[in-house]
């Protein structure tokens, strides 16, 4: 092996960010597959390459062991071992020089081989790695191709798969387009690693809103909760400890820059953005947005808030086949029952009328005959 296959392997590990420690390690155990495999599997050898000269030796270890005993093809007596060197003992490694002629073409044969292998595995380690620490963000790829109704996309060394259940139904995909997704899970594999990506995730609009929002990216506006259908419409709640900042406002952008920048990425779908409240109460009726609320009335051990709403605006608040009343609840984690005021005012006289017979009922004869003798009673009112 010479000096200028040495330096090419520790000029590739710099190249392809691996230590050629690592690449001569892996080296010297291809070598050492090697010798076994043509000079003999059941002697122990160790190769040893020189990284300044590039010269190898193999290196035949022999354990030390008494002179009465029956040496095997991996043992030394002692007295021979003593010749060699005159401080072994007993249950010492002598290590005798083993090259045999020629060694340096067959370890150069299995050397590029090796180093191409490792090489290879090292890159899909370091891209794992590199986006196993991205999961839960957004990347921006090249769609490359579609099998079976995935789309393959391309993010540079290493391909993400953006299954049917994470695609936004009715969006379109097209070939070299280039599109944002978000890295749900990162698996290794025997072919290196493999990128789930998605499109529906409520933490893709998350993310969304974290990149296009300075003041959600520095920390000054939280968001706290998101509820999606995605590729219709989505709710997100916001939050900020700041007196002088609207948190909706920051998300919303001047003239709606903001917003519709991540709407027009989701391909239109629509997006809420309500105030957080730790009233509960509030809360509801501002994740019920844009219908406007006229009274609340919560139920914290059924975790249910009953919700008054002005007569025309009950549609728009239930909205189209239940969505705006369904992701509100999630939004919130409340269950939301909705009325209108000419529902909740009828209600209110049926609970009075019922009230008032349960009235008239517990002071009459029956209740008393049902319960007890009415003369008794009459006789304890006297």
């Amino acid at each position: 092996m010479n000096t200028d296959f040495i330096a090419a392997i520790q000029e590739l590990g710099k190249e392809k960010g691996i230590d050629s420690e690592l690449l001569f390690q892996a080296v010297e155990e291809a070598l050492v597959t090697a010798y076994k495999k043509k000079f003999g599997s059941a002697q122990n050898v160790r190769v040893d390459i020189n990284k300044d000269t590039g010269e190898i030796h193999v290196l035949a270890q022999h354990q030390v062991v008494d002179n009465n005993s029956s040496i095997s093809v991996n043992e030394i007596s002692l007295e021979e071992a003593k010749a060699l060197d005159s401080c072994y003992e007993v249950g010492d490694i002598v290590e005798v020089e083993a090259t045999p002629k020629n060694f340096g073409r067959i370890a150069t044969q299995n050397a590029k081989q090796v180093v191409v292998q490792r090489i290879r595995e090292a890159e899909r380690d370091i891209v794992y790695e590199r986006f196993l620490n991205r999961e839960n963000d957004i990347v921006t790829g090249v769609i490359q191709r579609m099998e079976n109704k995935n789309v393959y996309i391309d993010l540079g060394k290493v391909e993400a798969i953006l299954t049917p259940n994470e695609q936004i139904n009715g969006e379109i995909y097209q070939y070299h387009d280039r599109m944002k997704t978000y890295i749900i899970e990162v698996k290794r594999t025997n072919k290196g690693p493999q990128i789930m990506v998605s499109r529906t995730h409520p933490g893709f609009l998350k993310r969304l809103f974290e990149l296009e929002v300075p003041e959600i990216h520095d920390g000054v506006v939280e968001i706290k909760s998101v509820a999606r259908e995605p590729g219709r419409r989505s709710k997100i709640s916001v939050y900020t400890a700041e007196e002088n900042i609207d948190p909706v406002g920051a998300c919303v952008g001047h003239k709606g820059m903001r917003v519709q920048t991540i709407v027009n990425e989701l391909r239109g779908e629509k997006i809420d953005i309500v105030k957080y409240s730790e009233d509960p109460a509030q809360y509801v009726a501002n994740a019920l947005s844009p219908a406007k609320v006229v009274s609340t009335d919560i139920n914290d051990e059924e975790k249910i808030c009953r919700v008054v709403v002005p007569d025309y605006q009950l549609s728009l608040a239930i909205g189209k086949e239940g969505q705006n009343a369904r992701l509100a609840a999630r939004l919130t984690g409340w269950k939301i029952d909705i009325r209108s005021e000419s529902q909740a005012a009828v209600d209110n006289v049926i609970e009075n009328d019922e009230n008032s017979e349960s009235e008239e009922y517990l002071n009459s004869k029956d209740y008393l005959e049902d319960g007890k003798d009415f003369k008794d009673v009459e006789k304890n009112e006297n």
